[in-house]
């Protein structure tokens, strides 16, 4: 299955890198066309590479996420986390307006830490009965955070510049600017080699704790790498809704919840995911293009209320 998976990402990266606006073929790149290895060189390996690094750390960052909290429902955009983030680059907006892209991306990741910290204080207050009651009051909490951020923006005008930059969009993705992306793989790896550590913090603080692990530090460290990874999307591609969640649900729900069988689907679906809303984006009001948002929202709106409906149904 893992071969199918890798088959089709590679097909899906062959489709993102000849389907667009601009003409690109084969016969073009084969002869040394300058005109067409500009355009792969330049956007459309760029955006290609950004895709699949993007759906991957998403798709991984929630199901460590739902790991460490021991809910199948929360994301990093369902718990405050992607609000934090956005609070802090405003702020990086209005006091550092020249500011270079990594330190947006430090501010980002900063603001995002202390929020999702913040919620996994609060989530100790909150009854463990009913799994619905974390996302929402995630939301509750992220909502509250965003209504700040935008109150501030509306005071500084600065909202209409927020809100196109963070909507999620591979479209202004280009070779001088999309390296940022890369740091998410050396957080891929640690997440790797803290497998085990994650897997036994999933049964439980107090399993955890008599197993020999650090329960705290080991939350702040695989929180942290969660925050750094959401925040380089965040600052390089935009918000991305539903993919921590339906991704990580799909994936442990036909090939089970040991994280070393499903940890590296959940990347590779991840990427494929993202990939056909991406070329779906491009293709559905072409020569025009839908931010990629959109249709990962409707897509993965529709599969989250599935998941839902078909929870309670079987509950």
């Amino acid at each position: 299955m893992k071969k199918i998976g890798i088959f089709l990402l590679v097909i899906l990266c062959l489709f993102s890198i000849f389907i667009g606006v601009g003409e690109m073929h084969l016969t073009g790149l084969i002869a040394g066309t300058k005109s067409q290895w500009l355009l792969l060189e330049e956007t459309r390996l760029p955006r290609t590479v950004s895709i699949v690094l993007a759906g991957s750390m998403l798709s991984v960052c929630g199901l460590v996420i739902q790991k460490v909290l021991q809910n199948r429902f929360v994301s990093t955009s369902s718990i405050g986390m992607m609000d934090s983030a956005r609070f802090g680059i405003l702020l990086v907006m209005l006091f550092m307006p020249n500011s270079s892209i990594w330190q947006r991306s430090f501010v980002a990741f900063i603001f995002s830490y202390i929020g999702v910290l913040a919620f996994l204080f609060l989530t100790r207050l909150l009854p463990k009965n009913n799994p619905l009651i974390v996302p929402l009051i995630g939301m509750m909490f992220g909502n509250v955070i965003g209504a700040l951020a935008n109150f501030f923006g509306y005071q500084f005008q600065l909202v209409q510049n927020m809100s196109s930059w963070l909507q999620g969009n591979f479209a202004t993705i280009m070779k001088e600017d999309y390296r940022l992306i890369y740091l998410t793989i050396p957080v891929f790896i640690i997440i790797f080699l803290l497998l085990q550590q994650i897997m036994v913090l999933s049964l439980g603080d107090d399993l955890a704790q008599n197993l020999g692990v650090n329960v705290k530090l080991m939350q702040f460290c695989v929180l942290g790498l969660v925050a750094l990874g959401s925040s380089v999307v965040l600052i390089m591609v935009g918000s991305i809704p539903f993919l921590g969640i339906v991704v990580p649900n799909l994936v442990t729900w036909y090939f089970g919840d040991h994280l070393n069988h499903s940890l590296a689907f959940t990347a590779i679906f991840g990427a494929n995911f993202l990939l056909i809303c991406d070329l779906l984006a491009r293709v559905l009001i072409a020569p025009y293009e839908l931010p990629v948002s959109v249709v990962v929202g409707v897509i993965g709106g529709i599969i989250f209320l599935t998941l839902i409906i078909r929870r309670r149904k079987f509950a």
